[in-house]
């Protein structure tokens, strides 16, 4: 199997933006028609796509449910959705809106019993976030840090028993930066999951350390917006 290079579709106020180091004073917007958007990822050789509700990491539900279904509606690639999931309710409109994956990061900390029930239900429709700053976990929406380490949350995880995680160092995500590969790698050697890799990447070079570290593909951002990384050339190089 390939590396999956996944474009990123964060959503705020139903438009697709960035945001650097995921502070949301400091946001470019890139579109207003995430579905268009979609399409012309899909059609660039992306076989999933990353779409994150900011407003529901935020709020704590999910608030953009509308553009995940016009997503839906423009294309057939696999949808992994995360952003304020933290009860069976915000799953379960998440995937009647189209998700085929969901992304939990504040309920691996929060309610850790429940992500392992889920874990049981969904195996690999399940991903946990583990979101870090300076090797603390960061939860709801990133705007709070909590002192469980990098490490600590891995071996939550391997507990109970998840089947994907998506790390991703806060302190690299839109900043172009390159990943942070130690912290990346030390993740990989602790966990008895897949791995996904977020932060940072800003060329094709960054993909290939990101899949050599041992990462099974990496979310793309703000690099595929600006032009700095031609999707359809990762996808061919990485595949």
């Amino acid at each position: 199997m390939g590396f999956d290079v996944i474009p990123a579709i964060d959503l705020r106020g139903g438009r697709c933006v960035r945001l650097l180091q995921g502070d949301y004073a400091r946001e470019t917007v890139y579109s207003d028609d995430p579905a268009a958007t979609a399409v012309a990822w899909a059609d660039a050789g992306a076989l999933t796509l990353h779409v994150v509700d900011l407003d529901g990491a935020a709020s704590g539900k999910p608030e953009n449910l509308a553009a995940l279904r016009a997503i839906r509606g423009s294309t057939t690639a696999t949808i992994e959705f995360g952003g304020g999931l933290r009860d069976g309710e915000a799953v379960d409109a998440a995937l009647e809106a189209g998700a085929d994956r969901v992304v939990l990061g504040t309920a691996l900390i929060s309610n850790p019993k429940w992500v392992e029930r889920l874990s049981a239900t969904m195996a690999d429709r399940l991903v946990v976030g583990i979101d870090t700053r300076n090797g603390r976990v960061a939860t709801q929406g990133w705007k709070a840090t909590t002192d469980v380490s990098t490490d600590d949350l891995v071996r939550r995880a391997n507990d109970l028993g998840v089947r994907w995680g998506l790390f991703t160092d806060i302190e690299r995500d839109g900043t172009l930066e390159g990943p942070n590969l130690p912290a990346l790698a030390e993740v990989i050697r602790g966990a008895r999951f897949g791995v996904l890799a977020s932060g940072g990447m800003s060329r094709i070079e960054d993909l290939e350390a990101a899949r050599d570290a041992g990462a099974a593909g990496a979310i793309v951002g703000r690099a595929l917006y600006t032009g700095q990384i031609d999707l359809r050339a990762a996808v061919a190089r990485l595949a």
